[in-house]
């Protein structure tokens, strides 16, 4: 029989698994790495709920233990192996109508965004994510106008990376 922490953490997990899936297509390459990946920040969820105070939304808890549990790893992983792209093993239905003009942009911002560093690809994410830097400074534990300036310089490296 489940506890109700047991309970209420899965009932939680399943409402906002998406995250977890997007920090990990964000510091991930391939499907056995991204399963890897969450599977990984999934256990440390489970190791420090008990101690989510509710200080915060458990949205953005989760953001903040999936991005450290990520950075963690592919820290250790740059010392290591690389993986394979999710070009080679991406599958899509054919259809004729189909207009690839988004996957194709979202596969070039994907690349672009794997050239940053660990700490502004979380913040790109979050970013994207339209969390107001108030709680992406929360979520890395910087100061909001620190988040700001990070930004703005990160936007200009991306266009540097985009149109070279």
């Amino acid at each position: 029989m489940k506890t109700e922490l047991e309970h209420n953490f899965v009932e939680l997990l399943e409402k906002h698994q998406n995250i977890v899936h997007k920090v990990c297509r964000l510091y991930t390459n391939n499907y056995d790495a991204h399963n890897d990946l969450f599977q990984e920040i999934t256990i440390q969820l489970w190791k420090a709920y008990p101690k989510f105070r509710g200080d915060s939304k458990f949205s953005t808890w989760m953001y903040r233990v999936g991005l450290n549990t990520a950075i963690t790893l592919y820290r250790k992983s740059k010392r290591q192996i690389s993986t394979q792209d999710y070009d080679g093993v991406e599958f899509k239905i054919k259809a004729e109508d189909y207009d690839d003009t988004e996957e194709q942009q979202l596969k070039v911002l994907y690349k672009a965004v794997h050239k940053l560093n660990d700490i502004e690809k979380a913040l790109v994410f979050l970013y994207l994510e339209d969390k107001d830097y108030r709680e992406i400074s929360e979520t890395l534990g910087i100061s909001e106008v620190n988040a700001r300036v990070k930004m703005n310089r990160i936007k200009t490296k991306l266009k540097a990376i985009l149109n070279p």
